[in-house]
């Protein structure tokens, strides 16, 4: 199936999904509302006024426990779980591989229900980044990226389709699964493993794909990971990252309600023309006004503006003084990202020292400004390096990136 692109203002291209999903012939029920589940409940024959306990009943066993088959879930008949079995599933995504980096971050690759005719599967990548107190989930939102965004390896490929709820939701229950992060569950022993009582303690939504570009799925999907009487963690704790999709930005504050972060990379609309090409459709003064009119952006709930240090590109001193200018006014923190090279990229990363300065200036003018530590540069795990199975790189494409990742910079 060739690719599919529809052209926007000024020659952005956005690519549309090859594929679409296609349900297996028992979908899971992970991903479904209380009210989709009770709907369910009702088509296996459960009177109305039982239909909401039962849902429940499913939704903490699910999301609580972590149970994996109908049989663990002994407060529903065993009647009731045979029906259940017979046509559906608790499936997560499938863990094909796993690395773990030398400074304890993981990486699963995910294999997800494919096209039926040509039998192939779909994969993903899901990046797990520990430390001695939290740990932080990086999770996907597409199979392949609709953006091009010049920086980023993951954009390289195509677009494939977009995830369902479940899929994005199952995504935190298979590292969950992974990491014991259950009650009563075994954590492995190789590498970093937070010390408090969960293993997963925020998410962020960062991984392949732009999220709202696959608005409805997402949304329900960070729902489910926010409620406190599931997985239960705080919308504090989950970060949505969007390159710039201005339409659904304040859309997802009102309706999310979770913390927002901005992929801006440059502060001058013709650079970033060129490193997100999406700004072309929406340039940066529309995006900084749907920042403004983010619901809920505070002091106390600052909008993170992320920012890839580029080497001669856009970390001069007036470029960080032309950010300063351009956020006034917004409620924000600034993540300088070193960049992470990747084989046949034309940028490098940033003179530390040149970093070190940059960062400063913004300091001084009263932001947060921290550097993001790269971490999984080793099992290309790091930010921008996401790729999934259906795109390998080559034996030797690998080894470059590993060459290029031990190196210091």
């Amino acid at each position: 199936m060739s690719l599919v692109q529809t052209t926007a203002p000024a020659g952005f291209v956005e690519k549309t999904p090859l594929e679409a999903y296609v349900a297996p012939d028992k979908p899971s029920l992970v991903g479904l509302s209380r009210a989709q589940l009770a709907d369910v409940f009702g088509e296996l024959g459960v009177p109305p006024a039982q239909r909401k306990m039962r849902a429940q009943q499913f939704w903490h066993w699910t999301y609580f426990r972590g149970v994996t088959s109908f049989d663990d879930m002994t407060s529903m008949s065993k009647e009731l779980r045979t029906k259940l079995a017979e046509r559906y599933t608790v499936d997560r995504p499938e863990v094909i591989a796993e690395q773990v980096s030398v400074d304890g971050t993981r990486k699963w690759l995910l294999r997800l229900p494919g096209d039926k005719d040509s039998k192939l599967p779909h994969d993903v990548e899901c990046v797990y980044i520990p430390d001695t107190e939290r740990g932080t989930l990086c999770v996907s939102s597409q199979v392949g990226c609709t953006l091009t965004c010049a920086f980023c390896h993951t954009g390289t490929q195509r677009l494939v389709r977009n995830l369902t709820a479940g899929e994005i939701v199952g995504q935190v229950l298979a590292a969950r699964d992974r990491l014991g992060d259950w009650p009563g569950g075994t954590r492995p022993t190789d590498g970093v493993i937070p010390s408090g009582e969960r293993c997963v303690t925020n998410i962020v939504m960062m991984g392949m794909g732009e999220p709202l570009y696959n608005f409805d799925a997402v949304r329900d999907a960070l729902l489910i990971m926010s409620d406190g009487d599931g997985i239960g963690i705080s919308k504090r704790r989950i970060t949505l990252s969007t390159s710039g999709v201005v339409p659904n930005i304040v859309k997802a504050g009102a309706e999310i309600g979770c913390m927002l972060a901005i992929s801006l990379h440059a502060v001058r609309d013709e650079l970033r023309n060129e490193l997100v090409p999406l700004n072309r459709k929406y340039p940066i003064a529309e995006l900084m006004e749907a920042c403004r009119n983010y619901p809920g952006a505070s002091n106390a709930k600052r909008i993170t503006f992320e920012y890839v240090m580029l080497k001669g590109v856009n970390d001069s001193i007036a470029d960080a003084k032309a950010l300063i200018k351009l956020l006034k006014g917004i409620p924000a923190k600034i993540n300088l990202i070193p960049f992470n090279p990747w084989p046949g990229t034309k940028y490098e990363c940033s003179d530390w020292e040149q970093i070190e300065k940059f960062s400063q200036v913004v300091f001084d003018a009263g932001y947060a400004s921290p550097v993001r530590t790269p971490r999984g540069r080793d099992i290309l795990a790091a930010c921008g390096q996401l790729k999934s199975a259906t795109e390998k790189l080559s034996a030797r494409e690998r080894m470059a990136l590993r060459a290029m990742a031990m190196t210091d910079e």
